[in-house]
């Protein structure tokens, strides 16, 4: 077991924890947190009866980091470790696994599965645990996972048990909250706090040391002038304003500015409007000049043939799928159309200057004979597919040696990367098979690549917790922070925003740590007892909302069609976490594609083949079917994809937690039972 020595300012930020307190460490990205916590753990292990460490995290990618670089090699050979994420085995018997390992690191969902699971061996109680570590803690708010362990924790306390964890939250970026002003920035602070039970501590004494051995990297901003034309955002406005006028939009309707977030969220609310008016002409177009907004989200950030490829690939789809005279009206305006578009996107005189400028930005830190290393964050997974595209594709940034791939989120979707498909791409990051990670979002937290030397922040809006924790993954010394932007734009006025509400953050933390213990309690007593009362109400809402309506009287719809296909007494809920159609007849209403390929396992279930609608030319995705114990055939499918027929008329939902009946249980017996009658003669 590795012997290791805090420096000063660590010292100063554990010694309230390590005398058993309540603690949130607020330290800067690259401050040494984890290992302040390794520490922490270690003499909690070696002074607590029964010790039982728990570190949650909130990325899958961050498990393995936590176990392999920093408590492994302190603590692995005294202690029994075990890692556990979705992917793992172990997740299907966590209850055994707390019971037989001393320190357990897992997301922060793997705990909150096996509170709430009541089979023995998945199950565990959190007076299992007497050490209790939440790194990112400032995402303790709201409906987050870990809030609601958190909740769970605060309602035992609250009832006086005393058998709960000690709580160690580790953050660099508490953030305001939203809050512009210093008392709400307070009353956030307070907040994140009580819902974590604990008081916030950071580097009084040894500030200049902290500085020295955490410096910032240099900050710029690469600035864009602003196009002198761009033809082809100008047709494809043209092509909407001719949508709009098709339309016939209602006249309380106000769409705000095309090409902006603002316009995707004014049409994704028509569209369901259109839905819930049975009006399929507002709903389809409505769908439509959303993917023509986002070509202008695109054409604004990527080059022109990047958003005229997205443009292509959703009518390709459409071109066999029209049902009625609009899908001919909106099908046939881009085929007028696509032959202007793909001139315009082909012509060089129009590129986007932004693309240039990062060239050069990148160009700045990679050489051939230059050691750099690098991450480009981006706003969406399909930009960082077309950025690894012009990467691969440029001359002079493949002369620099630049080797990169693309790091987005874990999932099951054809977009999304597998958990193992992460880790190589990490693991080879680290270790320099690759110099520069084209991300989304998910590599802003936690990330540790002591040479990583450069930062850039390209096309996007984000508040100061992000912009914070990516700038803290440039590590090395001397490393650069860049934002790429066009002059005047709103990303520019977003990053000197969010620098103020740094600031803010700051003085928010001292006005908290300058509290008297006494007005401190008081005011966290106060939170938390507002925040059960709170949860109860909603809850009792929550129920009340699910009992409105007899399941038996809700109608399911395609939402692309309108065709009834369901009734929503239909569907069971499997294993808390599966929404199955089990009515033979369901299988009339759909069509089977391509099978379903998932990385992990599971234990009494396997993925079919998709799901899509079979009326007509319709063919809107609906899930896919799954096979649950080598017997039953269940159509498992996200409530997203249809529209509810209710006795207050129509509505939709984006997860099934929002509909407004009750879903009952799915249970195998009574399956077979029904379906399987002989079977029980």
């Amino acid at each position: 077991m590795e012997e290791f020595e805090l420096r000063s300012y660590q010292k100063e930020v554990v010694e309230r924890a390590l005398k058993g307190e309540n603690v949130i460490i607020w330290l800067p990205t690259g401050g040494g947190k984890t290992r302040a916590a390794v520490y922490i753990a270690r003499r909690h292990l070696e002074t607590t009866a029964n010790a039982k460490v728990m570190v949650l995290v909130n990325k899958v990618h961050l498990v393995d980091q936590h176990y392999t670089k920093e408590f492994k090699p302190y603590l692995g050979n005294g202690y029994r470790l075990m890692k556990v994420s979705g992917d793992s085995q172990e997740k299907d018997f966590f209850g055994i696994v707390v019971q037989d390992n001393d320190v357990i690191i897992c997301t922060a969902q793997i705990l909150y599965n096996a509170l709430i699971n009541k089979e023995e061996a998945k199950h565990t109680e959190l007076s299992d645990i007497t050490l209790l570590i939440i790194d990112e803690c400032h995402h303790t708010h709201k409906e987050s996972v870990y809030n609601k362990i958190m909740r769970c924790y605060l309602e035992k306390k609250l009832k006086g048990q005393r058998r709960i964890p000690q709580i160690l939250g580790l953050t660099a970026s508490p953030g305001t909250g939203g809050a512009k002003a210093l008392e709400e920035a307070v009353n956030h602070v307070l907040e994140i706090c009580a819902n974590l039970d604990s008081v916030i501590v950071s580097t009084k004494n040894y500030t200049p040391e902290l500085e020295e051995k955490v410096p910032r990297p240099q900050k710029t901003f690469d600035i864009v002038e602003k196009r002198a034309a761009d033809p082809f955002g100008d047709h494809i406005k043209w092509m909407m304003q001719q949508i709009h006028g098709f339309m016939n939009l209602p006249p309380d309707v106000r769409l705000r500015e095309c090409g902006t977030q603002e316009y995707e969220a004014d049409v994704v609310i028509l569209e369901q409007r259109g839905v819930s008016q049975d009006n399929r002409l507002l709903a389809q177009c409505a769908i439509h000049l959303r993917q023509y907004n986002d070509a202008l989200l695109i054409n604004d950030t990527l080059r022109m043939m990047d958003a005229y490829r997205s443009l292509e690939e959703f009518y390709n789809t459409k071109v066999t799928t029209a049902i009625d005279g609009t899908d001919y009206f909106l099908v046939g305006l881009f085929q007028e159309n696509q032959v202007e578009l793909k001139n315009f996107a082909a012509d060089p005189r129009y590129e986007n200057p932004k693309m240039e400028k990062l060239e050069s930005t990148l160009l700045g830190q990679f050489g051939p004979d230059v050691q750099s290393r690098g991450i480009l964050f981006s706003r969406t997974r399909r930009s960082t597919r077309c950025l690894l595209d012009w990467v691969q594709k440029k001359r002079t940034l493949q002369k620099a040696g630049i080797k990169a791939a693309i790091l987005t989120g874990a999932g099951n979707g054809i977009t999304y990367m597998t958990q193992n498909e992460q880790a190589d791409t990490i693991r080879n990051f680290r270790n320099g098979t690759l110099n520069l990670l084209i991300s989304t979002s998910v590599a802003e937290e936690g990330l540790d690549i002591p040479e990583c030397n450069l930062v850039v922040r390209y096309g996007l809006l984000t508040n100061e917790i992000a912009q914070q924790q990516a700038s803290g993954r440039a590590r090395a010394r001397d490393s650069q922070y860049s934002v790429v932007a066009q002059e005047g734009g709103r990303e520019i006025r977003r990053e000197h925003l969010n620098e103020y509400l740094e600031e803010l953050t700051g003085k928010a933390i001292a006005r908290v740590q300058s509290m008297s213990e006494h007005e401190f309690r008081r005011k966290i007593n106060e939170i938390q007892t507002q925040a059960i009362i709170m949860n109860k109400v909603l809850q009792n809402r929550e129920t009340e909302k699910k009992n409105r309506h007899a399941a038996s009287s809700i109608r399911i719809l395609c939402r692309n069609c309108f065709a009834q296909v369901a009734s929503g007494s239909d569907f069971k809920l499997l294993e808390n976490a599966h929404y199955v159609n089990v009515n033979p007849d369901f299988k009339n209403h759909y069509k089977l594609g391509g099978k379903v390929v998932l990385e992990r396992r599971f234990e009494d279930w396997e993925p079919g083949c998709t799901v899509s609608c079979n009326n007509g030319n319709c063919n809107k995705d609906w899930g896919f079917e799954m096979k649950y114990k080598k017997v039953a055939i269940l159509p498992n499918l996200a409530i997203k994809n249809f529209a509810l027929e209710t006795p207050d008329g129509r509505i939709t939902v984006k997860k099934w937690k929002d509909v407004p009946f009750m879903v009952e249980e799915f249970t195998f017996e009574q399956y077979c039972s029904d379906f399987f009658p002989d079977l029980f003669d």
